[in-house]
């Protein structure tokens, strides 16, 4: 219902009340009906549930119908090695994300205060939790908005609504009914919502909703909604189903060739569990998991907070950040901008050298006295209008008790004015403040269409414009609180007001342009406001770009609003449910989109956005537990630091699955090639245990740390349908397996010919070989010799860690029992090395010819 649009009699007359509100036995009745006012939480996962959800990926689960499988038929060492990586892995995966199942709390948490409530006709303080419809509230400045209101009665009542609806300014409320239909929020003057504060003045009102009916509830429902898979997930999900199939298909094709040939079965049982083990890369996930930590840890640096891992990576895809004005881009803080005195504009920074001009000390005089800012030490509360106003005049040492006040008109919301007396030169002064359209009607000597036009062109800057005046009296006036005093006036100027864009921006905006994304303000503030500050930023800097407010956005259907979106750069005046009918709007166009804000109404937009990145100082607890992302500094730019970190992350994610992949794959072709060749099976299970864990985890998780690749950022943000085997990454992992594969093969050859000791050779060759390929993949086209050998120090560690270890399972007596393994004689390690380098030479003869191919179509486009 639009209670806004009904008068109060009407009101209270629908919701079975009166001014002196309910009695205890109705409320009661109602509360029963309606429950209690508090937000109720959506269906929870359970700390089972979580844990179990971390092991439903196909490959986790052939894994561990590996480790059973291998357990029955007495192979435990298998078993035990497979569990403990399956299990660590979910582990991780369990702790992140019981981490982030708190939104609702927030929610909750923010929503409990005390209530000034009529019950039997006197006033008492209850709970706000009992609040039912129908209850008569009283509101004070300072107090928390406990239901949605029908303001009955206000007496300069001001509401901060930003967290709610975007408003950076306290907005005026009024008790007199609002004709227009569909109204948004924000414009809805004569009520009050869950959730707000009340900055100034007081007020009674009849409450119209509680609980999950109220704004705030409705925020609350659309978090619970589900949340978006990230690139990376929807990539490994499908790179998932599609390997574990293939794999599948493998072994039983394996396992029945060798049962054709007479094999044992139980030794072909072990081998296809060691081909299982071989080609699925059960180290990817935890790798994956580890290196996304690191970067999160990294990130703490330069003040950006990852709350959910998956994050990081979504970063590298983002094609749209859809950002909150109000504190986000702008300082969610007023200014005095322009003044407008003795017939002309000046910038406030101007006004310093003419303070002693009479006109300017009597503006800057009303600035100081006509208000009732508090002063707290250094500074000031109060209405953030009447704050810029006061900073404005003490930054000219003019300070509010230089003439005391004798007497004021209060603020009203339909006077529009406010009215002050001071002493003045052994008379009386007074100055009054007001909206132009009002003020000028009350001066005199005044070029009223001059003036008007004055105040157009302020406002068409998207400035907020207030009026000044003064009347000198030989004394106090006998009335002075009569409106007939507001008359007669001397006007003195005008002052052009906004919350300015942050310095820091105007760079930010311009490098998220350079690297392909799109920046996009949605704000519920007014359109001329929202235009201004995207246009000195940049984000209108095209004459196709559009606005819309929030009333135009709903006349269109979904097909029209799917023409026009990747054109519209502004989004004004827009509701709760329009942020996340756009989020969802750009994400059916097959957009990544970033969603930044810090307000309760940015909430579930930041949870449906493939990454919501909330504010760490302005932003509201529940903005900040529906994120992903938070800014510990509230920059802008810091989202461009985290862009770049994602990149370069992701970009690193993508080495160490060609990594994973090449290796295994070389793996794979060696078991299922000899046997074809007449060879016998190259690797026992051990084997490919050993190297999965000692070649993959460590080397892998270190390629993390390798440095951005050269203009991460000027390049486009990577396609989200991209496949991990795109650009060449497929074939290369497919050549350079087999590569190995067929040096391990001529090796074990050559080997079981001349008597040599054949599986250990095998055995020391892929693993070497696989650290050859680690240090020749570290950059995408970059020689090694180019990126510098000692770049990455990490990996370098585990190169070296890796060879020892291999060396000690080779020569250490003890473990060759449990290894299979023999001691090689000097040639035989040699000849081992040699061969390993061919794997590196090889892939850097690749990197050599992209780099000539890259060249050449970079001349071609000149």
């Amino acid at each position: 219902m639009n209670w806004y649009s009904l008068g109060i009699s009407k009101v209270f007359e629908l919701l079975d009340s009166g001014p002196k509100g309910l009695s205890s036995a109705a409320a009661e009745e109602r509360l029963v009906k309606t429950g209690l006012n508090q937000l109720q939480e959506g269906k929870k996962k359970n700390i089972a549930g979580i844990l179990l959800a971390q092991f439903k990926d196909v490959m986790i689960l052939i894994l561990f119908a590996a480790a059973i499988i291998s357990g029955f038929i007495g192979d435990l060492t298998d078993t035990i090695v497979i569990l403990i990586i399956v299990v660590l892995n979910g582990i991780i995966g369990f702790i992140q994300e019981y981490r982030a199942e708190k939104a609702m709390l927030a929610l909750k948490k923010m929503s409990v205060a005390d209530a000034k409530v009529f019950r039997d006709g006197k006033i008492h303080w209850l709970p706000s939790t009992q609040l039912v419809p129908g209850d008569v509230v009283l509101l004070e400045a300072g107090n928390a908005v406990p239901a949605d209101i029908r303001i009955s009665e206000s007496q300069s009542l001001k509401i901060e609504e930003a967290a709610l609806t975007g408003e950076s300014n306290a907005v005026d409320k009024t008790a007199s009914e609002l004709n227009n239909e569909d109204l948004p929020i924000s414009d809805r003057k004569n009520l009050v919502f869950k959730g707000t504060y009340v900055t100034y003045g007081r007020g009674r009102g009849i409450v119209i909703a509680t609980g999950m009916q109220t704004e705030l509830g409705r925020i609350a429902k659309m978090l619970q909604g589900e949340e978006v898979l990230t690139p990376l997930q929807h990539r490994m999900a499908e790179f998932g189903k599609k390997l574990s199939l293939l794999v599948l298909f493998l072994c039983i094709v394996f396992f029945i060739s060798g049962w054709l040939r007479g094999e044992d079965l139980i030794k072909m049982a072990l081998t296809s569990i060691s081909l299982a083990v071989a080609a699925i890369p059960e180290a990817l996930p935890a790798v994956i998991t580890i290196s996304l930590a690191l970067a999160a840890k990294r990130m703490i640096r330069f003040n950006c907070l990852i709350r959910k891992l998956p994050a990081v990576e979504t970063l590298g895809s983002v094609t749209y950040i859809c950002t909150d004005k109000t504190g986000t881009l702008t300082k969610n803080k007023m200014y005095v901008e322009q003044v407008f005195v003795n017939g002309n504009l000046y910038q406030t920074n101007d006004l310093k050298p003419l303070v002693h001009n009479e006109n300017i000390s009597l503006l800057l005089h009303a600035f100081a006295l006509n208000n009732d800012v508090i002063a707290d030490g250094n500074n000031f509360k109060g209405d953030p209008t009447e704050i810029a106003l006061q900073e404005t005049a003490a930054a000219e040492n003019i300070l509010p008790d230089s003439w005391p006040r004798l007497s004021e008109i209060a603020f009203d919301s339909g006077r529009k004015l406010m009215t002050t007396f001071h002493p003045y030169k052994g008379k009386v002064i007074s100055f009054t403040k007001g909206a132009p359209d009002i003020l000028l009607q009350k001066c005199k000597e005044v070029d009223l269409r001059a003036l008007d036009k004055q105040v157009d062109d302020m406002a068409s800057k998207g400035l907020r414009v207030l009026g000044f005046a003064y009347r000198i009296w030989d004394e106090l006036p006998a009335k002075t609180e009569s409106e007939s005093n507001e008359n007669e006036l001397q006007f003195l100027g005008l002052t052009g007001m906004i919350d300015p864009p942050r310095e820091e921006v105007f760079a930010s905006i311009a490098e998220c342009k350079t690297a392909g994304i799109v920046p996009v303000m949605i704000t519920g503030d007014h359109p001329l406001t929202a235009e201004t500050i995207a246009r000195r930023i940049g984000i209108l800097s095209n004459h196709n770009d559009l606005i819309i407010t929030g009333s135009e956005l709903a006349a269109l259907d979904n097909e029209t609003f799917l023409e026009k979106i990747e054109k519209i750069k502004v989004y004004a005046r827009v509701s709760p449910e329009q942020k996340l009918q756009i989020v969802k709007a750009l994400q059916q166009k097959g957009h990544f989109v970033a969603m930044t804000g810090d307000g309760v109404n940015d909430a579930p937009s930041l949870k449906r956005a493939n990454i919501g990145i909330a504010m760490g100082i302005t932003g509201t607890d529940v903005s900040k537990e529906a994120a992903h992302m938070i800014l510990l500094d509230d920059n802008f730019s810091t989202i461009v630091k985290a862009v770049r970190e994602g990149r370069r992350i992701y970009d690193n994610i993508l080495k160490f699955i060609r990594y994973l992949m090449t290796t295994n794959s070389g793996e794979l072709w060696t078991l299922l090639l000899g046997p074809l060749m007449g060879l016998p099976i190259a690797l026992l299970p051990i084997h490919i245990l050993w190297m999965n864990l000692v070649s993959d985890g460590l080397p892998a998780i270190t390629l993390s740390f390798e440095k951005a690749e050269k203009n991460i950022m000027n390049r486009p943000p990577r396609s989200p349908q991209e496949s991990v085997f795109a650009n060449g990454r497929g074939f290369h992992m497919i050549w350079v397996g087999i590569f190995m594969a067929g040096i391990a093969l001529a090796a074990q050859s050559f080997a079981i010919k001349n008597g040599l000791h054949w599986q250990t050779i095998v055995f020391n060759l892929l693993c070497i070989s696989q650290m050859a390929h680690l240090l020749a993949i570290r950059s995408q086209n970059q020689s090694l010799f180019t990126i510098g050998i000692f770049s990455n120090k990490p990996l370098l560690g585990a190169v070296l860690l890796t060879l020892i270890l291999q060396f000690v399972v080779t020569y250490t007596p003890a473990l060759h029992p449990i290894f299979k393994t023999q001691s090689l004689t000097f040639y035989e390690f040699l000849g081992v090395g040699a061969a390993s380098s061919l794997v590196f030479f090889g892939v850097e003869i690749e990197k050599a010819i992209s780099r000539k191919r890259i060249s050449k179509k970079m001349n071609n486009a000149l």
